[in-house]
């Protein structure tokens, strides 16, 4: 096994990268900082103009003519053969829109072929997902780039902080105001996508799982990727990669058939997709629980999660890596995930060791331990 800098100085604290990449801060549209983790590419401070240059990292998943794709920010990169390849851009990627009114990028018209949206909502688990087909190159995806896995941590990415770092996800699907979903998964290829959110709660993490970045949609996400475009209720699908209660880890010697895709009903079926202007005003939730909360702050003032208040919760819990460190390191990053597109996701060519560790809090001041990390990596390098 080859250790990183990053992974010797979190093993020497007993840390997962998983439990540093992930923060519990909540926000609502509106009431984000202008940066949710220190360092990040673009802003949570997006407005409401769409812009093809925007830099903005929130993305929305509320139907299928109303969300958002995670895609490279400019058509070059400093990292990896220098092109845009999702796998040298996942921690810089930025957001793309059906629809104006989020401060994003927009979809451009015709890109896509089909979008499929499902609702679940189930005392197990709660989750939106959208998947798909069309041509991602008029987003700026690479032509025969394979793809990459995109979500809310990154235990293989030397930050952990996230493809990309600082992206936030919101939706309204559930009781029409927005809530955050602080776990979240993705995959897009220049052929396809899929993107799954998972309300908060116990098993949010299980059915939003990060670990399975070679096995593309089909494996994680399961769910309609053909062409024409509807909105549908359904039970969940199955726990991605758990068979008869045993978690799959990606490089195993034998890689299981995926999970099917769970059936849906209630299906409402859409001509085309795309086109308008997003409402963000709605009313939040008298609670700013994190845990299965729903509302969201209008895009004047802020709700009891004020801005300075949520604000000051990213930072206590955000990791003081730089973008610029991203580049001086490029150097020292043995490989960047590149993934299979989910018409291959079947097949396992990682190796990778990564396991099912839940999502444990930090509960020491970051900026302080930060120090104490950089104290431990200046000592351990000389170990690498």
């Amino acid at each position: 096994m080859k250790y990183t800098q990053t992974s010797v100085a979190l093993a020497v604290f007993g840390l997962s990268s998983r439990a540093l990449a992930q923060y519990t801060a909540t926000y609502y549209p509106g009431s984000e900082p202008d940066e949710t983790q220190e360092g990040q590419y673009g802003t949570n401070q997006c407005g409401t103009t769409a812009s093809q240059t925007s830099k903005c990292q929130n993305a929305f998943i509320n139907s299928a003519d109303d969300f958002c794709l995670w895609g490279p920010p400019e058509s070059t990169s400093p990292l990896g053969d220098g092109t845009n390849k999702i796998g040298n851009v996942e921690e810089i990627v930025v957001s793309y829109c059906l629809k104006d009114g989020y401060g994003t990028r927009i979809i451009p018209s015709g890109t896509l072929t089909g979008a499929h949206f499902v609702k679940v909502v189930n005392d197990q688990v709660s989750y939106v997902q959208v998947t798909g087909q069309g041509d991602m190159t008029k987003m700026g995806l690479y032509p025969g780039d394979d793809g990459g896995e995109l979500d809310v941590t990154d235990e293989t990415a030397w930050t952990g902080l996230g493809n990309p770092q600082g992206g936030v996800v919101f939706t309204n699907a559930f009781t029409g105001n927005y809530e955050q979903t602080h776990e979240w998964t993705s995959f897009i290829s220049p052929v396809d996508f899929c993107f799954r959110a998972c309300r908060d709660g116990p098993n949010a993490a299980g059915w939003c799982e990060h670990i399975y970045d070679t096995l593309g949609c089909s494996f994680t996400i399961p769910g309609d990727m053909g062409s024409g475009f509807d909105n549908c209720d359904s039970d969940p699908a199955l726990q991605p990669g758990v068979y008869d209660g045993a978690t799959f880890n990606q490089g195993d010697p034998t890689t299981p058939a995926p999970h099917p895709a769970a059936a849906t009903y209630q299906c409402t079926p859409f001509a085309s997709v795309g086109g308008g202007t997003a409402n963000l005003a709605a009313t939040p939730s008298s609670s700013a629980s994190a845990s299965g909360s729903s509302g969201s702050g209008s895009m004047v003032s802020s709700t009891s999660m004020s801005m300075s208040s949520a604000s000051s919760m990213s930072s206590s819990m955000s990791n003081s890596s730089s973008s610029a460190s991203i580049t001086s390191r490029a150097s020292s990053m043995t490989t960047m995930r590149s993934t299979t597109s989910s018409r291959a996701s079947t097949s396992s060519t990682s190796a990778s060791a990564s396991s099912t560790a839940g999502s444990a809090s930090v509960n020491v001041g970051v900026s302080g331990l930060t120090w104490l990390v950089a104290g431990v990596i200046g000592g351990a390098a000389a170990m690498i």
